[in-house]
């Protein structure tokens, strides 16, 4: 298979014009991803881009992306594949009329035309270069979490009425984890590793003023100061850099050119999504910084 990425310089290059702005940590995992062909295990906190590297590669690399969104309840029937039971019944009771050999119907109903594919097989079997993103691995039970093994080790699977089904191509596969819990030796063992955590201030700018072009260079580094401030808060749920974006945005909207605590007060619900979180912010950057509640 021809190689996707060049060096590690070209992958930071490739995916900065699609305004994903990865650092050489991240690009050098990518980079590996495509020569080694392993699969990337990207943790990190919800929010700081594990799912729009995925999306970005897809894009840099002219690929179609398949997505499986894992739930708690995810099964075999809905990552990999099942029967179409309503289709096979109509068939075995069509059969009947004719009184045809039940050999020969269940061979027939078995078949290809009665498999459902699920996104999993149906990366295996496409023919067109994919990026395969299993997101959010950590929310299902590891019972389900033994199903990838197989299509990770040699991107295969196993349908006991059809026989092993190898992959066409070895497309780049991530799996993201916001790291509720544990994730398997075994799993891990069979991939790369890559942590994303919250930017630092001068990159959060840079990604800002990339996804937000009209904005100016000092109110994009005040809205990066003000999210890491509040990043630093013991609260529930820490602003995203989306939501950073979106703020960005809501402030542009505004008409807001300057940032001062009545602004902040006034937008923190873009960037907080919790009523305890958004008191607390408040308490700490709002009011303490009012005439009023002005700290001695």
């Amino acid at each position: 298979m021809a190689e996707r990425f060049s060096s590690v310089s070209d992958t930071v290059e490739r995916l900065r014009t699609v305004d994903y702005l990865a650092d050489t940590a991240i690009a050098g995992v990518v980079y590996l991803a495509d020569r080694l062909e392993k699969p990337v295990l990207v943790e990190g906190p919800a929010g700081v881009g594990k799912t729009e590297l995925a999306k970005a590669i897809a894009e840099v690399t002219g690929s179609r992306l398949i997505r499986l969104q894992c739930y708690e309840g995810l099964d075999e029937s809905k990552a990999l594949y099942e029967w179409n039971y309503k289709k096979q019944l109509l068939r075995i009771q069509a059969d009947r009329e004719h009184e045809s050999d039940w050999a020969d119907v269940e061979s027939d109903i078995f078949s290809e035309s009665f498999l459902l594919t699920r996104p999993l097989l149906e990366a295996i079997r496409s023919e067109e270069p994919i990026v395969l993103l299993i997101d959010e691995v950590d929310r299902v039970e590891i019972e389900t979490e033994a199903l990838l093994l197989e299509v990770l080790s040699d991107f295969q699977v196993s349908i006991p009425e059809l026989g092993t089904i190898v992959g066409k191509q070895r497309p780049i596969v991530l799996l993201t984890s916001n790291n509720t819990r544990e994730l398997s030796e075994a799993l891990k063992r069979r991939c790369l590793y890559l942590h994303i955590d919250y930017p630092e201030l001068e990159r959060e700018k840079e990604i800002v003023r990339v996804r937000v072009p009209e904005i100016d260079e000092e109110l994009a580094e005040q809205i990066a100061q003000v999210v890491r401030s509040i990043r630093a808060l013991d609260i529930k749920k820490a602003p995203s850099i989306s939501e950073t974006i979106d703020w960005a945005r809501t402030l542009l909207f505004l008409g807001h050119t300057s940032i001062d605590p009545q602004v902040i007060g006034e937008t923190l619900n873009v960037l907080l999504k919790y009523q305890t979180d958004i008191a607390k912010a408040r308490k700490e950057l709002v009011d303490t910084a009012s005439p009023t509640g002005r700290k001695a």
